[in-house]
């Protein structure tokens, strides 16, 4: 074929940290057949959906089976019933949403990779270690990207100090993945400050706030004015364990205008025309999940996850390695020890431990030397890892 393509897809690197982890993990099993492996690295939940959640599944597959009850394209928006779940869910943390600010989605990931559809030929300035969607959708727009560095001397949460102030649309993600720094509000006042003196657009994953403990936001709207400069988007992957189930929301208020034009606008007619909506039984899962007896159901499997970080941060702490999150996240980002490479890390602890992490490395070049344990294990998992690393750290 002679057809043109995309070239900017030319700039995205192969990503081959997980096949290549995989490949060192296989091999070594091939070695080791009777070795037990220990997996710290996913980032998926491994509890089951809560039982109200489950019920409403079943409840609105049975609706579907029947004529008077049938539905079928959803609104490409989401139905009312959610977002009015979504509404009350934000209520809680005292913040009034306006329905149609409120666009119902099959996930975060999703909504970060297809904002940029709406957005035109803006430099991008990118946290780095970072989630890759936001930087590969970039990427295949052939938009340039800047990298926020993120180090132990900022605790792995960039600020603006030093931007110049031309307008720029900026990734922040609090909790962060995979580091799990949380952004405090004094923090958030100065990039929402910044955004406002500089006409730049913040877009904001806030996948993992329902793991904040410490009273940090949990949404970039309890800052004053971030209605006016501040895309929120949301997933409950890993509030209520949606995975496998797949729906988020993304927030885009009225009050968010680029000379005049309104993003809620132009969202409303990309997702019209490029999206079909979540199904019937996924919305009405979600509104069960979102319920306050669904919120208290959601939040046992989350002091599940937590109970993990604390048994691991209390390692860590007991053996002075420097770390970020496990407070408000249920990841851990430690420092390699004895100035290890990520990679050499990951061998080391996969021989010595039998033990599988994620090489900081590949969230990006500032995560060299540093390594991404996750709390989706078993309690016994975790425990029984925590007693292998406390005889080799």
């Amino acid at each position: 074929m002679k057809i043109k393509l995309n070239d900017n897809f030319n700039n995205i690197a192969e990503s081959y940290l997980f096949s290549d982890i995989n490949k060192r993990v296989k091999a070594y099993k091939e070695k080791n057949p009777s070795a037990d492996i220990v997996r710290l690295g996913i980032g998926d939940v491994t509890l089951p959906l809560p039982k109200i959640v489950v019920n409403a599944l079943v409840k609105a597959s049975e609706e579907m089976g029947v004529k008077e009850t049938f539905r079928g394209y959803p609104p490409e928006y989401g139905y009312d019933f959610l977002k009015e779940a979504v509404a009350r869910y934000y209520k809680l943390i005292n913040l009034d949403l306006d329905l149609e600010s409120i666009f119902i989605s099959d996930g975060a990931k999703s909504d970060l990779g297809n904002i940029v559809d709406i957005l035109g030929d803006n430099d991008i300035y990118i946290p780095n270690p970072v989630y890759p969607v936001y930087v590969d959708s970039n990427l295949m727009e052939g938009r340039k990207i800047h990298y926020l560095k993120g180090s132990e001397e900022n605790k792995f949460l960039p600020m603006p100090d030093g931007l110049n102030n031309d307008p720029k649309v900026i990734y922040l993600c609090s909790p962060n993945n995979p580091t799990g720094a949380t952004y405090n509000y004094d923090e958030l006042v100065k990039w929402v400050d910044y955004a406002k003196s500089s006409g730049s657009l913040i877009i904001f994953d806030s996948a993992y706030e329902a793991f904040i403990t410490d009273g940090a936001p949990r949404s970039i709207y309890k800052i004053p004015g971030a209605n006016e400069v501040a895309i929120e988007v949301s997933s409950l992957s890993k509030m209520a364990g949606f995975t496998g189930v797949r729906c988020g929301f993304t927030i885009i208020p009225s009050t968010l205008e680029v000379s005049g034009v309104k993003l809620n606008k132009l969202w409303k007619r990309r997702q019209a025309t490029k999206f079909n909506g979540v199904s019937y039984p996924v919305q009405r899962a979600a509104e069960a999940a979102l319920s306050i007896e669904g919120i208290k159901e959601c939040q046992k499997n989350l002091e599940y996850y937590k109970e993990n970080t604390k048994m691991l941060r209390e390692l860590l702490d007991e053996k002075g390695i420097y770390y970020s999150g496990g407070v408000n996240s249920p990841y851990i980002w430690m420092k390699c020890p004895n100035n290890m490479k990520s990679f050499e890390f990951f061998d080391f602890l996969l021989e010595k431990a039998n033990i599988v992490g994620t090489p900081g490395v590949g969230f990006g070049e500032y995560g060299e030397g540093y390594f991404r344990l996750t709390s989706f294990a078993s309690n016994e998992d975790t425990k029984k890892a925590v007693e292998r690393l406390r005889k080799i750290l």
